[in-house]
């Protein structure tokens, strides 16, 4: 079994235990949370869907407005509480009621309403996203939401790399990319940290696109 089986093995034990579970992924700006979620999911097919925490971002009007535009990303450029909202609705699915989840579109740089489609049969809902284990008010709240937290590493030179690279294919000239990545990005991966030690799992991920479970 190679160790990207074994990660599909964990999240299917997940999936198997009674009752809907929530998985979190988590870990700094870049690391490849998204890319772990949906790789997992593309593996469990029918048996999971990703729901983003970045789905919660505020917009940029209300982000301009409150002069918060210039550190978004940054933990109050989001709605804690209507992500915990909606994690807990997601915790007790309704017979035949399907759940529609925001996501996040990169090209637009916004959250788009009714987005990700959870049926109430699907048995393990994956959420990603940096703040998950933030141990700052509101956050709290959605960790105690969460069956098991994975937090994934990557060396930081490589995941800064692909922070500036992200932001510059997504339209910021590469000066202002590095700039964002160096004062934004950085303070956040700086803020969340600590939280690799309260994680369930840490996952390396390689600069080659592998993922291994680290020992405690």
């Amino acid at each position: 079994m190679t160790r990207a089986q074994s990660l599909e093995q964990r999240a299917r034990r997940l999936a198997a235990a009674p009752g809907r579970r929530v998985l979190g992924i988590t870990g700094p700006p870049g690391a490849g949370k998204s890319t772990l979620a949906r790789h997992l999911a593309d593996r469990l097919g029918d048996l999971a869907a990703v729901v983003p925490m970045d789905g919660f971002h505020l917009a940029d009007a209300e982000l301009r407005r409150t002069g918060r535009l210039g550190r978004k990303g940054a933990p109050d450029t989001f709605d804690p509480h209507g992500y915990a909202a909606l994690l807990e609705r997601l915790r007790s699915p309704r017979e035949g009621e399907t759940v529609h989840a925001p996501a996040f579109d990169r090209e637009l740089d916004q959250p788009v309403a009714g987005s990700v489609p959870v049926p109430a049969r699907t048995p393990l809902v994956i959420t990603e996203g940096n703040y998950l284990l933030l141990e700052d008010d509101p956050w709290p709240r959605v960790t105690a939401l969460l069956d098991e937290v994975w937090w994934v590493d990557l060396d930081d030179g490589e995941r800064v790399r692909r922070l500036v690279e992200r932001h510059h294919r997504f339209g910021r000239p590469r000066a202002e990319a590095e700039r964002f990545v160096r004062e934004s990005d950085e303070a956040n991966a700086r803020r969340v940290a600590a939280g690799r030690e309260r994680a369930d799992l840490v996952v390396r991920h390689t600069a080659h696109g592998e993922w291994r479970a680290v020992p405690r």
